[in-house]
């Protein structure tokens, strides 16, 4: 296997970061997420332009072919600026399960997510904390264009924003889950919007006999676009424990006590090392994942060890660093605690790292 990035995926990487730096850093991130507006259209529509939101899409579906890797290359970037965007409800999760499709609507609705001109929302979250298929209660009546839908999804990023939100429900009382598209403004749909602890925009949205287009899907499917949305985010959350980690050890390199730098006691010399070594950890069990998932032999398993282990190291990492940094660290004006907050957010989204390590026989 090859653990490295190509020379395509890392100038990709390059003219990603590169924006990022001069249009995204920390104090324009901020008064994003203090506006009104749920996130950057500007920014959206750059990252159009770089290919992103095409990326993971086929080339008869208007995409480039891009391969898990590809992704992967560039997530790390999103989540060492705290991105807000939904990138992954609207490609990873929504758009995947839109691509599986053969109907119609849906591929004309993927050829608006790769030009940029649309944001369609991914509902699939009831209350349990996990994105396990099993777990999913609510149900559709009706079939094909004619399915209604009754029922709440919590979670939903970009959920009271997004021009239409595919949504993961079961076919009938006790049938297999199946993907349905409903266009934003349906009659019998309620959106209540908030903020996440991260930043992001996102809704509970109650679903009061709502038509729907019933979407074609299979249990493997399902399980194989969480599974890569799960890599993505991990990716992010790499991203973020990598960012946390140079600032760390900068701070404690220049911040003096009793006339010397802090990195210079013991027990600081210590954290340090741990933060590095978690931080290496974490990412060496991403790169490994990836892998496995370009080559085709990712199992649930390998899935649930990278969850279980970049959500308990990224929290880790997150407190570690804010108790490096002391008070300030708390502070909304340090970036610091923003970072921690995504680490949270990404650990409790598709269930927590306890959750993942219990399916494995870890907890």
């Amino acid at each position: 296997m090859d653990f490295s990035f190509t020379d395509e995926q890392q100038m990709l990487r390059d003219g990603v970061g590169k924006f990022l730096e001069k249009s995204y850093d920390f104090d324009s991130r901020q008064k994003l997420v203090n506006s009104d507006a749920p996130w950057s259209a500007d920014a959206w529509q750059q990252f159009a332009e770089f290919g992103l939101l095409a990326l993971p899409f086929s080339e008869e579906q208007g995409g480039l072919g891009g391969s898990i890797s590809d992704c992967v290359a560039f997530a790390e970037l999103f989540g060492r600026h705290l991105v807000i965007e939904p990138y992954l409800g609207s490609v990873m999760l929504a758009g995947s399960a839109l691509a599986q499709s053969g109907h119609e609507a849906a591929q004309e609705w993927v050829e608006k997510i790769v030009s940029g001109e649309a944001v369609v929302a991914f509902a699939f979250e009831e209350g349990h904390g996990t994105a396990s298929p099993e777990l999913v209660t609510m149900t559709a009546q009706g079939s094909g264009d004619s399915a209604r839908l009754t029922g709440e999804k919590r979670l939903v990023h970009a959920g009271a924003d997004a021009d239409a939100i595919v949504v993961l429900a079961r076919k009938g009382e006790g049938g297999p889950p199946a993907f349905y598209l409903v266009e934003a403004g349906a009659d019998g749909l309620d959106a209540r919007a908030y903020t996440t602890i991260d930043g992001r925009s996102a809704a509970n949205i109650t679903f009061n006999d709502v038509a729907a287009t019933e979407l074609e899907a299979s249990e493997e499917a399902v399980d194989k676009i969480i599974s890569d949305a799960i890599i993505v985010q991990s990716a992010e959350a790499v991203g973020a424990m990598g960012a946390l980690v140079a600032m760390t050890g900068e701070y404690a390199h220049t911040r003096k006590q009793f006339g010397v730098p802090i990195a210079t006691f013991q027990a600081v010399a210590h954290r340090l090392a741990d933060l590095k070594i978690a931080y290496t950890k974490a990412r060496a069990t991403l790169i490994y994942t990836t892998a496995l998932a370009e080559s085709g032999a990712a199992t649930p398993r390998d899935i649930a060890i990278l969850k279980g282990q970049v959500g308990k190291l990224g929290r880790a990492v997150g407190e570690a660093a804010i108790q490096t940094h002391g008070g300030v660290g708390m502070t909304d004006e340090l970036s610091v605690s923003h970072y921690h907050k995504r680490l949270l957010a990404c650990d409790t989204t598709f269930g927590d790292h306890a959750y993942h390590f219990r399916k494995v026989g870890m907890g």
